[in-house]
Order: C-alpha cells, then structure tokens, then sequence
C-alpha cells in the first residue's frame, strides 16, 4: 500500500485507515455524519493526495488536450480550471479530471486516484502525435482540500494572497504558512465551497498542522474519504467507477455541458450522433418515498417489476435525512417527477426522480 506524507498524522489523530485506490486512507476521523455537517457548516479539512497530478507542456500541450477531453480547452485563461472527462475511443469514459492553465504552453492535469496509470497510458498513446513534454508528478506532490464556509477565513489566515480575488474555478500560485510555489485553486468536491491546495510532499505536515490551528476558532475537524463521498452525492456530483466509467458516455452521464462539438475529439462523431438520435438511458438523481438506504448496485425496476436501471451511488442524506441516490434509468422513465422503485432485500421500495443537486 502506498502512503501519503500524512499518514502518521492521520493514524496519530485516531482516523480509521484503509485501502482505496492503492493507498492508505483515512475513511473516518470521528464519524461521517459529523465530519459531513462540519464542511457544510463550518470548516473541514481533507488529504486528497491520493490524486495523481501530470503538467504538460510545451507548443502542442493545448493541442494534445483539447483532442483526448470533451471540454473547450482554448476557453481557458491563464489562472483558469476547467473540469473535462476523457472518452476512450469506445465510446465511454476514461476518466473525468480538472485541467489548470499555467500558461500558454504550461498546463497542470489533476486525474482520479484510481486512474493515475491508466491516464497516464492513454494521454501518452495520443501524445504520440502531438509531441508535449508529459511530466507524472503524482508520487512528489500533496493536495489538501480546505472545504465548508469558513473555509476561506481560514486559509485566509496563511496567506497574504486575497484569496477573495480568486474566483471560482480559477487558481493562483503563492505562498502558505510559509510554504511558496503553492497552487490555490478555489475548487472542491463538496459544494460548500473552500480551496484546495497543492505543494511538494514535504510541507504536508506544516501546512496541515498549520491549517488545523488558524481553523480551531471556526470549529475546524480532519474529514475523511466516507463524508467526502456523501457530501458530493448530495451535490449531484459523479465518482468515477461509480457513476461514470469506460462504458458510460458523457451524454448518459449528464455531462453533455462539458462536451463541446465546436472542436475536434476523441469520440466527437459517435457522441454527435448520440446527442442527435436521443439518449436511451440517462444518470438521474432519486429520493427514497419511504425510509431505506440506496447503495451502488442495487437495482431499479418499474410499477411491473420491470428492470429499467441500476443504482451507481446511494446514502441517506446527513442534510435531508432521506435516502438520496444516482442510476441510470431506461427511458422514458429519466424524467423528473417519475416514480420508480429500488430493489431492496427483494423488497421494491418507492423512490421518486427528482433534480440534482439533492441539497
């Protein structure tokens, strides 16, 4: 098992420890459910340095990245994120990742834990033609997300950068507790807001301890993989191997507003034809009509006991205390407001399609 260079620090602060995505990962520090309200209503702080991270560079790196994503990468400024997911060629998903522009031959690719080599496989296969200088920075650098409302006020005291002149999906590079070339980018999987950050492996225990003090006074806690899970279901917000994978397509997915057709790319001509003739299944969002818990997998049949989908990611919301999921669903059966019903324990329980994000 790989470690983080937080590992200590989470076995020291009592976190419950195990395997995801080749690593060693703290799930839970003092229970999901607390750790969930903390980010949506205070401050939480998460070691997310299981993602891989890759800077490509040079004359053909926009080029190379704007034909293996869906996204529009020439939309893209300097200090600018963007989210994207990578076809593979088959028409599903290799993974969905967030490109930074460093510059105009400068650019930083954080990819899913889960994926680091596959990605990192494929981008390689279509550089080939495209010759950018491809560095895999995964194993040098750390990322610490910063999430929830006093997120901001907290980082804020580590910094002398304005961190209120760094919008939404842009990012800036400075200092933290005294730490330079950090990488601050008002971005996060929790939809409560807050920044994460990204810095040699090093300064992880400074930066973290040091986020830990300037954030007690906002009631600040150590959050794990479980409630960072719940808090992006409760968002809509897709987990690769769950929601998408290599046999999803961005369309189904709901993704169709990173996939722009004003440019060439990979799968570009089946996802055309696809958005042309109508999706047969789609990814919705449901609310449980009785009390029971959704989990992944589980699956979806109609009024008949007809299958029609399957559960992709299910809990029960800590904000609504219903339980909330994702599946795709055969049409016509994708429309808001339908009824449908999970299999569960044999038992077909009602749920309801509704909008996303649940909270």
């Amino acid at each position: 098992m790989n470690k983080t260079a937080l590992y200590d620090k989470h076995v020291s602060l009592g976190a419950k420890m195990v395997p995801f995505a080749g690593f060693d990962m703290p799930v839970q520090y003092t229970g999901v459910t607390e750790e969930h309200l903390a980010v949506r209503e205070k401050v939480g702080i998460f070691d997310v340095s299981h993602m891989g991270q890759f800077f490509v560079e040079g004359p053909s790196a926009k080029d190379l990245l704007q034909f293996v994503g869906t996204n529009n990468v020439t939309a893209l400024e300097s200090g600018k994120a963007q989210y994207t997911c990578m076809p593979n060629g088959n028409g599903g998903i290799v993974d969905d990742l967030i490109v930074y522009r460093m510059n105009e031959e400068k650019y930083f690719v954080v990819v899913n834990a889960s994926n680091i080599e596959k990605d990192w496989n494929h981008i390689s296969k279509h550089n080939e033609k495209f010759g950018a200088k491809l560095t895999n920075a995964s194993q040098e650098m750390s990322l610490i997300a910063v999430q929830g409302p006093k997120a901001n006020e907290t980082l804020q005291k580590l910094t002398d950068i304005n961190l209120a002149d760094v919008p939404y999906y842009h990012f800036t590079v400075g200092e933290i507790a005294g730490v330079k070339d950090v990488i601050i980018s008002n971005t996060g999987y929790t939809g409560s807001g807050g920044f994460e950050i990204y810095f040699k492996n090093d300064s992880a225990v400074k930066i973290w301890e040091a986020l830990t003090e300037a954030g007690e006074e906002f009631g600040l806690i150590p959050c794990g993989l479980a409630s960072r899970d719940t808090l992006r279901l409760e968002k809509g917000f897709c987990l690769y191997g769950n929601d998408i994978d290599d046999t999803t397509s961005p369309l189904e997915a709901g993704l169709g507003w990173i996939t722009k057709f004003d440019k060439d790319f990979v799968d570009k001509e089946r996802f055309a034809k696809q958005k042309e003739d109508g999706i047969t299944k789609k990814l919705v969002g449901f609310e449980m009509q009785e009390r029971a818990i959704p989990r992944h997998d589980y699956p979806v049949v109609d009024a008949e006991g007809n299958t029609i989908g399957r559960v992709t990611s299910g809990t029960m919301s800590p904000m609504k205390s219903v339980g909330i999921g994702l599946a795709y669903v055969d049409k016509p059966h994708f429309a808001v407001d339908s009824e449908i019903f999970i299999q569960i324990r044999n038992k077909n329980i009602p749920a309801k399609v509704v909008k996303t994000p649940f909270v």
